[in-house]
């Protein structure tokens, strides 16, 4: 699978670490950045990997942060990105088979290493459910996509149960 993978000054440890993991699994990882301990601003490397999934350069991205959720808020702005941010592997197995994620989000400060590899690879290898309510909800935050993108005006919540 080919995966993009970013993260700020706050995860570059787990990124590494996680390259290293995926590589020797036979991913083809692209690596976002950042590269070093300096301060940098999230949403730079965020958008990068997200922006790699939504084009289709890449069938899943990995971001991390101090928390994970700097980062999943930025993924999650980009049209077309389902980005769950997972502390443990149920929550990872449930975005995949729910919300279809095409994104994980996870935290360096939060959750150990060890955890963090369970939850890429929980994350990585569950299929979607392709269940009939949760197809309909993905469906639904599409349209909130298209309508956040094409209106400025107030979308009455009766709207969406019309979809």
């Amino acid at each position: 699978m080919k995966i993009a993978i970013a993260c700020d000054h706050g995860a570059v440890d787990y990124k590494l670490d996680l390259i290293s993991m995926l590589v020797e699994q036979g991913h083809e990882v692209i690596d976002c950045g950042c590269d070093g301990e300096a301060s940098v601003d999230y949403p730079d490397y965020a958008y990068q990997c997200a922006k790699l999934v939504q084009q289709g350069e890449v069938e899943k991205g990995i971001v991390m942060c101090g928390t994970g959720i700097g980062m999943s808020i930025c993924a999650n702005k980009v049209k077309g990105i389902r980005c769950g941010l997972c502390f443990d592997t149920t929550m990872a197995r449930l975005t995949r088979e729910h919300n279809d994620a095409n994104m994980l989000a996870v935290g360096q400060r939060t959750t150990g290493i060890e955890v963090v590899k369970d939850i890429v690879n929980t994350f990585l290898t569950t299929p979607f459910s392709d269940g009939e309510r949760h197809i309909k909800r993905i469906e639904k935050i599409a349209a909130i996509e298209e309508m956040e993108e094409y209106s400025s005006f107030f979308c009455p919540l009766k709207t969406l149960k019309n979809i």
